[in-house]
């Protein structure tokens, strides 16, 4: 191994049936220092990941761990474990039903003779020393989705590991969150610990990150030291072409400022829902993309989810196109043209069992009844479409959609909204988690929706890609809204100053 290596991969190869997801990747981490691994959704990140933590088998290369003679054989996650080897990925793997202390020393115990005394006390330690506002014995499905993120952190932490794997930690974080885990890496760091970092964030990368390694297309780009890769020169490699300027969006799309003047295509008064939202009033245009911004928590996503009837609607009205409608569970809105791509990719959006082709045609099957099947060939024919459409990287439509990268899992999912030839059409986190240059061909095709008379509501927690793709946007806190933004106001400083003053602005 190098002087100073903690972690050596060296011509890591894996097959997948009709896919080559990684050939000949080398990969050093070395001690004390945080490594980000970066490429496109599809680019080998995860697999190597996977790989390494023996979730897969690898069918070619060496893996070399300091402190374990020879090479090592990871042949499953016990195996990663037990050579110092933790992992926090970006589907949080916790136990809701457990506790907090549970679930951080879920396989440490033993059993009928833990000593749950000592086991709360431990966690309860680790839990206050890194800020965490969670009790040990609080069920952990009683937390939110950040403080559980924070958790398994926590664990992972607390196994005193060599190497700490993040696999996109901060996606359900907030600034605050996101400052105090970038500064518990930078106590590990100085530990010795070694930091695989996978993010999509670039300021992120370059807040924390020591080092760079680029993969892409299941293969190895190159490995750089931060201060030797400008930005534009990481993006460029990722996407294995020049990006010239990601700001000009709009214009690349085709899209068209909107006028504001016009009747809306829908109108809610006083909507609200059993989700805490308290009385909005919201409306929007033929051919307008605008959006709902705020910190996590705000009720963004809450506010849309009722707009679509997912949560219980409990006052308000609502109108399509001037016309008075009921919208109280999302068949409701699929009737009235609405289409809604949901925060939750795995949870709520993909069925992981089902084929791409299935995923793809479920919306438009169950808007026709199923009593109404479509034929073979026209599901096939309607697959073969929006993958070609949309450019899906797919062995076939009949691979299962869940063995697709994230980015290509999201692209299934617009390709069933589009399916059903929406009025409006919400996406909450469309981009999150996925590549940039997944992230631009979204912002386009949104773009373009709008170009073609669709009406669009787009949710980022990136300010940056909704002033890139929006042209009115409805500022929330606290679950309530407190501003909203078009035209000159439109900037990032505006948004920030609505977000902080609430009320008060």
């Amino acid at each position: 191994m190098q002087e100073g290596a903690v972690l050596e991969m060296r011509g890591i190869c894996k097959y997948f049936p009709g896919v080559r997801a990684l050939q000949d990747v080398d990969f050093t981490l070395r001690e004390g220092e945080i490594h980000a691994l970066m490429g496109e959704n599809g680019a080998g990140k995860s697999t190597l990941i996977k790989v390494l933590t023996g979730v897969y088998p690898k069918d070619g290369g060496e893996v070399y761990i300091k402190g374990v003679s020879g090479a090592a054989l990871i042949r499953s996650p016990q195996d990663a474990q037990n050579a110092g080897i933790s992992t926090v990925y970006q589907e949080i793997t916790l136990c809701p039903n457990l506790s907090v202390a549970e679930n951080m020393y879920i396989g440490r115990t033993k059993g009928a003779m833990t000593n749950w005394k000592q086991m709360n006390q431990g966690a309860g330690k680790i839990l206050k020393s890194l800020g965490i506002p969670a009790g040990p014995t609080q069920q952990l499905g009683t937390c939110s989705i950040a403080v559980q993120q924070m958790v398994a952190i926590a664990r992972a932490v607390d196994m005193e590991c060599k190497v700490l794997i993040l696999d996109e930690p901060t996606s359900s974080l907030d600034d605050q969150e996101v400052q105090k885990l970038f500064g518990l890496m930078r106590d590990l760091r100085a530990k010795g610990v070694g930091i695989i970092f996978v993010t999509h964030f670039l300021e992120q990368v370059y807040e924390v990150c020591d080092r760079i390694t680029v993969l892409r297309d299941g293969t190895l780009v190159g490995e750089y030291v931060i201060e030797d890769l400008p930005r534009v020169e990481l993006v460029s490699k990722m996407l294995g072409k020049e990006l010239d300027d990601m700001a000009d969006i709009k214009g690349e799309a085709g899209g068209t400022a909107v006028s504001l003047e016009g009747a809306p295509v829908l109108e809610a008064a006083g909507l609200c829902s059993s989700a805490g939202i308290k009385p909005f009033d919201f409306s929007i245009r033929k051919g307008e993309v605008n959006g709902f911004t705020g910190l996590l928590g705000s009720g963004r996503s809450e506010c849309v989810r009722a707009i679509f009837g997912a949560d219980h609607v409990t006052g308000g009205t609502v109108k399509m196109d001037g016309k008075d409608v009921k919208i109280r569970k999302p068949l409701d809105a699929m009737k009235q043209g609405i289409g809604y791509l949901p925060e939750d990719r795995k949870g709520d959006g993909i069925v992981g069992d089902l084929s791409v082709r299935e995923n793809i045609i479920l919306a438009f099957q169950v808007m026709k009844g199923f009593f109404h099947p479509f034929s073979r060939a026209q599901a096939e024919a309607f697959a073969d479409e929006y993958i070609k459409l949309l450019e899906i990287k797919t062995a076939s439509a009949d691979t299962p959609i869940k063995s697709l990268s994230g980015g290509n899992q999201q692209k299934c999912i617009l390709a069933r909204w589009i399916l059903t030839d929406p009025k409006y059409l919400i996406l909450d986190e469309p981009t999150r988690g996925i590549d940039i240059g997944t992230k631009i061909e979204i912002q386009k095709l949104v773009l373009r929706l709008a170009a073609e008379g669709k009406s669009v509501t787009f949710i980022s927690s990136e300010i940056d890609e909704m002033l890139r793709t929006c042209s009115r946007l409805i500022v929330m806190r606290d679950r309530k809204a407190v501003g909203e933004l078009c035209g000159e106001d439109l900037t990032q400083t505006k948004i920030m100053a609505t977000i902080a003053g609430g009320d008060e602005e």
